[in-house]
């Protein structure tokens, strides 16, 4: 990117962070956001006291909450940090916090983004509350402000629930409520596999279930009621999720086999909120295949990774990117598969700017699936597209959650199908009990090696696949190229590990 384009993209979201959405504001200069000052001005939290004991039990779930209020002449800065701890990316969380554009004048919305930590060389989630309000006291004439919980667990529909409750709270009540969230995530049982506790806070009890493992789809029954069961690994399903694809529904199925593939995927949506939702959402349509990419639920032109992350080098393999800044549009114009959230803008509105209830700007790639590269190999499911298609265009909010639920399922189904010829194979590569029996303790057996053709060979031979193909040839490539990704070497690693623990255990 040029020198010009990056002074264009800042001066697009530097304008935006202060500027609220809504009736037009009257014209004044957009004055162009310094570096951001990381230094901490909030006294009163600073001298919050933190017992050690509560410290270590809260940071079993949480590592602490950030509070980022956006300065005219300073930009977005953090303000307070509680319990202390040392921000190794203060700029990337500061802008992160906020959303490019506000979609109201007054209100607030949640939404997540996730950064590297170099602490730990692995990543740092963050769940937002964002708030605009009227003050007379500021420059702009509005406060913005968004709490922030950093988490290293990705546990979106969990901590977007308690990011929710806490962040009206503290924006109304505020130091107190800091100190008795982060007691009262002291008290919760230790993040195990699989637990299912109830969890207090703030006054509300959370019924959570947390997953067997990173890549288990939670289960949720056809009474599942999201307001009271909290499915920890999914992604949260108020609003329902569906309405975010509503454009794009005829093309899930190319949407999975993309992601199933590591193909990497633009997301372009309105705000924060949808592409955060819309990603978790799409994470969990993949289970229980590992996630092999990098995945960025909301990224800004700030973010330190801008440079290696919207470059014009082809984009890595897997990584999916949420944006809701127009810039990236052009930046990321050679990505193979762009996915632009929302619904469907009618051709009379197009150049009129957003229609009625579609509160989209006219900017960025227009709500749908655009793909340059991709051919489907598997047949629709074109009963249940047309049940999904009745829930957005005049189903209630319970038959809309309802078919987000049915959504998810039946693509989990077809993630686990895709295993079926994969699993058989491999069972024929372990050692036989005979063999094992015959080795005795002289030697120690291990699972023999994966061979590509082998494996394809047997396509033919074993049991018809369940997965729709559209002909055979189409299911010798697809399997062809997933075998070549990086979520399949993932997937290999973790099947030998399990097969070499039972060899050596007995």
């Amino acid at each position: 990117m040029s020198r010009d384009d990056e002074l264009s993209a800042v001066s697009v979201s530097s304008s935006s962070l202060t500027t609220p959405a809504g009736p037009t504001p009257s014209p004044s200069p957009a004055p162009s956001i310094p570096k951001l000052k990381s230094r901490r001005r909030n006294s009163e939290i600073d001298a919050l006291v933190v017992d050690p004991d509560v410290l270590g039990r809260m940071r079993r779930w949480i590592q602490g909450v950030v509070i980022v209020e956006f300065d005219v002449d300073e930009g977005p800065t953090i303000t307070g940090i509680y319990p202390p701890f040392s921000v190794a990316q203060p700029e990337n969380i500061a802008f992160s916090a906020f959303p490019d554009s506000p979609q109201f004048e007054e209100g607030a919305q949640s939404h997540s983004f996730c950064i590297r930590d170099p602490q730990t060389e692995g990543f740092l989630y963050g769940f937002a509350h964002f708030t605009q309000r009227k003050a007379h006291a500021s420059k702009r004439g509005y406060e913005q402000r968004s709490l922030v919980i950093l988490t290293h667990h990705p546990y979106p529909a969990l901590f977007a629930r308690v990011c929710a409750l806490l962040g009206p709270l503290f924006q109304e009540h505020g130091l107190p409520m800091l100190e008795a969230a982060c007691h009262n995530v002291a008290t919760w049982s230790p993040p195990t596999p699989g637990l299912i506790a109830e969890l207090g806070f703030l006054g509300t009890v959370l019924n959570v279930e947390l997953p067997l493992s990173p890549d288990q789809q939670q289960l949720a029954s056809r009474s599942f009621d999201p307001k009271e069961h909290i499915l920890a690994s999914s992604s949260w399903f108020t609003p329902p999720p569906l309405l975010l694809f509503e454009a794009a529904l005829s093309h899930l199925w190319s949407l999975w086999e993309c992601l199933v593939l590591c193909e990497p995927l633009f997301v372009y949506g309105a705000s924060p909120s949808q592409t955060s939702q819309a990603i978790w959402f799409l994470r969990d349509l993949l289970r229980p295949l590992p996630q092999a990419g990098d995945i960025r639920p909301y990224f800004t032109i700030h973010d330190t990774d801008h440079a290696m992350m919207a470059s014009r080098l082809p984009p890595a393999a897997g990584r999916i990117l949420g944006v809701t800044n127009p810039i990236f549009e052009r930046e990321c114009a050679h990505w193979p598969h762009i996915l632009s959230l929302g619904r469907q803008v009618p051709l009379n509105n197009a150049n009129h700017g957003a229609s009625a209830g579609n509160t989209r700007a006219p900017a960025g790639p227009p709500p749908g699936w655009k793909t340059r590269t991709h051919t489907r190999y598997i047949s629709k499911d074109r009963t249940l597209l047309r049940r999904l298609e009745d829930a957005c265009s005049r189903g209630s909010e319970r038959e809309r959650l309802d078919a987000s639920l049915e959504l998810r399922k039946h693509f989990h189904a077809r993630s686990t199908e895709l295993l079926v010829p994969l699993s058989r194979y491999l069972h024929s590569l372990i050692p036989t009990p005979a063999e094992r029996a015959a080795a005795g303790q002289s030697e120690s057996l291990r699972m023999r090696p994966f061979s590509a053709d082998a494996f394809l060979a047997s396509l033919k031979t074993g049991p018809s696949a369940t997965l729709p193909f559209r002909s055979t040839a189409r299911r010798k490539e697809f399997y062809e190229r997933w075998l070549r990704t990086p979520a399949f070497g993932v997937w290999l690693g973790m099947q030998e590990g399990i097969v070499q623990g039972v060899l050596e255990s007995g």
